[in-house]
């Protein structure tokens, strides 16, 4: 759950404490490029594009979670989801740095491929490893680890942690540790009996 719907619920709610410091970024950095202050017709289309294309990432890592999951695995391509969120942390963490709020779009388009991937493929992952009395319950962690993801986003953005104007880069890349968490414990789990048994056609390995 830490690297799977922890993913998702973190990147929806952590984009609303830093709204004013982004924009005002937004606005510092076209005025140092192109000599001239934007618009706030222009500020809200790039904020917009922020907030927006997450969802066009989510649906381009949902559409290829199925994929990904027959062809490597489910805990080969949960490990996968771990490359789109460290790109997007290092992408964003460092768009203040750079001067650059291209990197913050793309860093949010790579996160929502990440939260796509992740929610989808936990989803699978987990009720197949989970034995048939638990199934339900296992099953209903993604929700738990959505909702833990959605107050750590909530709680990371207050002004008295990361939600102030010297610090929302760091904030932006919160994804960076569940990732690291989960790319250096998950090797270590095994992978789903179902997957070895219909794809791999490896029966011992099932049992």
């Amino acid at each position: 759950g830490v690297g799977g719907a922890f993913q998702y619920g973190l990147q929806v709610s952590i984009i609303n404490s830093p709204a004013e410091y982004i924009k005002s970024f937004i606005h510092e950095t076209w005025l140092k490029r192109y000599g001239s202050s934007p618009s706030e017709e222009m500020i809200s289309l790039m904020w917009s594009f922020i907030v927006s294309i997450y969802s066009i990432g989510g649906l381009l890592g949902s559409l290829s979670a199925g994929y990904l999951s027959v062809r490597f695995g489910r805990k080969k391509a949960m490990l996968f989801t771990n490359i789109p969120a460290l790109l997007s942390a290092t992408l964003m963490g460092l768009s203040r740095l750079c001067g650059s709020f291209e990197m913050i779009i793309a860093g949010r388009l790579f996160s929502g491929v990440c939260g796509g991937l992740a929610l989808n493929i936990h989803l699978m992952y987990a009720g197949e490893c989970a034995p048939r009395k638990l199934r339900g319950l296992i099953a209903l962690t993604a929700s738990t680890a959505t909702a833990i993801g959605k107050f750590v986003g909530f709680a990371l953005g207050l002004r008295e942690v990361l939600g102030v104007d010297a610090l929302w880069p760091i904030l932006m890349a919160a994804n960076a540790p569940p990732a690291l968490v989960q790319l250096l414990t998950l090797p270590f789990f095994p992978d789903s009996p179902r997957y070895l048994l219909i794809d791999k056609k490896d029966k011992e390995g099932c049992i």
